[in-house]
């Protein structure tokens, strides 16, 4: 059995008297596509949050390889660091800066390679995403799904061990989404990378995914694989699937009664 690349431990995070996560425990194995999966506010991307390093919980632990991330010194977190790659929802690729140069940044930033071999290396990513050609575009130039694939490149730029995306296929027609779902599936199978996608998108769940979680009022309800999913009979498992309002069995004044705060 392998060990976990990432492990979760009696992860707590509290706002004031609101408790957002509740003790997640959750193990992610080497190779992997992994989605957490859950209704908008339960607490996906405040975990996300913890697991890339940008908030710090208020109680409990992230093991990346056996070291703990949330301890770790800025100087240790920062090597770990260089292992990520962050497709942002939004792509968060810089306006002011060449699709060229928003995907060689990092490799400028981190390590000492000639401004040659970036070159190369910028167009091998660039390729891999089918963007090829296009290092001198602006990023205003191009359509959302290009620019998700740009993002895409940068965050492949290092050659991270581990991809987290954020909702990759937020935003996007049905047809541009299933080529970024197909392009995630490659991707992985290329560079052996474990992946980590948080999302709501069941379409791209059932294409992606080898394994899922999902979160729900800030607790894992569910973890296991997509078959065992779809069989599920957990009403809240089967509530998401089916997508059944909270509100479906309400009648009409009952209804009424709820939106004027009756």
């Amino acid at each position: 059995m392998q060990k976990p690349i990432i492990k979760v431990r009696d992860l707590h995070t509290q706002y004031g008297d609101k408790k957002v996560l509740k003790g997640l425990n959750l193990d992610i194995y080497p190779f992997e596509t992994f989605v957490i999966l859950g209704r908008s506010g339960c607490g996906k991307s405040t975990l996300l949050r913890h697991l890339i390093g940008l908030q710090k919980p208020t109680k409990g632990d992230i093991y990346i390889k056996d070291n703990n991330f949330v301890t770790a010194s800025e100087k240790e977190k920062g090597q770990m660091l260089k292992n990520f790659g962050m497709l942002f929802q939004s792509s968060a690729l810089f306006n002011s800066m060449t699709v060229g140069d928003n995907v060689a940044l990092p490799i400028r930033e981190h390590t000492p390679q000639s401004d040659s071999t970036i070159k190369i290396m910028t167009r091998m990513k660039l390729g891999l995403v089918g963007l090829s050609g296009f290092e001198e575009f602006m990023p205003s130039e191009l359509s959302g799904g290009m620019k998700k694939r740009a993002a895409l490149a940068r965050a492949l730029a290092m050659d991270p061990e581990i991809l987290f995306c954020d909702e990759p296929s937020a935003g996007l027609d049905p047809i541009v989404a299933v080529g970024i779902d197909n392009l995630i599936l490659k991707l992985k199978k290329a560079f052996k990378m474990t992946i980590v996608v948080v999302t709501h998108e069941l379409e791209s769940v059932f294409v992606i995914a080898d394994r899922i979680a999902l979160l729900h009022e800030g607790e894992f309800i569910f973890v296991g694989t997509k078959e065992e999913m779809k069989t599920s009979q957990m009403p809240v498992v089967r509530q998401f699937l089916q997508r059944v309002p909270d509100d479906e069995d309400m009648d009409k004044d009952k209804y009424l009664d709820s939106l004027v705060g009756g």
